[in-house]
């Protein structure tokens, strides 16, 4: 989903102001928008649970279309994201979740539901979120970089939408299918969905 933009009304409305007070450009964390003077971040995520954000919020240009057709050509796709954070509301985060994906048609083999996001493996992981593609690449795990405000700073191959996201994966499927022998490439996705 575009978290940043689609999350920005929600943001607004949770902090009484209108949308065109708060910046577009916002790094992780959401510091531009002075999220810590509402209750900082956990509460704001609970908001976007209490308000069904993960469930109404549109997925990312062409997404869906790309990862039904790498479906289709026996790439095995893996759902990697920590929502669980919020004690008491783990079941509706899950929840969400799931239902979002359904709704928007995205195939996935698995969904973990995981903080620490190298210990799942897979052959390719697609990430936004820096710590993430940090920890990532200190584990030796290939990562393409999921372009957004928060992570321009990180040198690394880089996407910045979903047709080119399916342009590598196929690339690299048939890199794995020829080296292994391999019916299927695991991609991990994590919150660029």
């Amino acid at each position: 989903m575009d978290y940043y933009g689609a999350m920005k009304p929600y943001a607004a409305a949770w902090m009484g102001r209108s949308p065109e007070t708060l910046p577009d450009d916002v790094s992780y964390g959401f510091k531009e928008w002075e999220i810590d003077k509402f209750g900082g971040y956990d509460s704001l995520h609970q908001y976007l649970l209490d308000n069904r954000f993960f469930v109404d919020a549109p997925p990312m240009a062409d997404a869906p279309e790309a990862l039904r057709r790498l479906s289709n050509e026996n790439v095995r796709i893996r759902i990697i994201t920590h929502r669980l954070w919020i004690k008491g509301a783990h079941q509706e985060a899950a929840s969400q979740t799931v239902e979002w994906l359904d709704k928007n048609d995205i195939p996935y083999w698995d969904l973990c539901f995981v903080r620490d996001k190298p210990v799942v493996g897979a052959d390719l992981y697609i990430e936004d979120t820096s710590k993430n593609i940090i920890a990532l690449r200190e584990a030796g795990r290939p990562t393409i970089i999921f372009t957004n405000l928060g992570n321009v700073t990180l040198p690394g191959r880089r996407v910045s939408d979903w047709i080119e996201v399916e342009r590598i994966v196929r690339d690299e499927h048939k890199r794995w299918s020829t080296n292994r022998d391999a019916e299927a490439g695991l991609l991990a996705l994590g919150r660029t969905e």
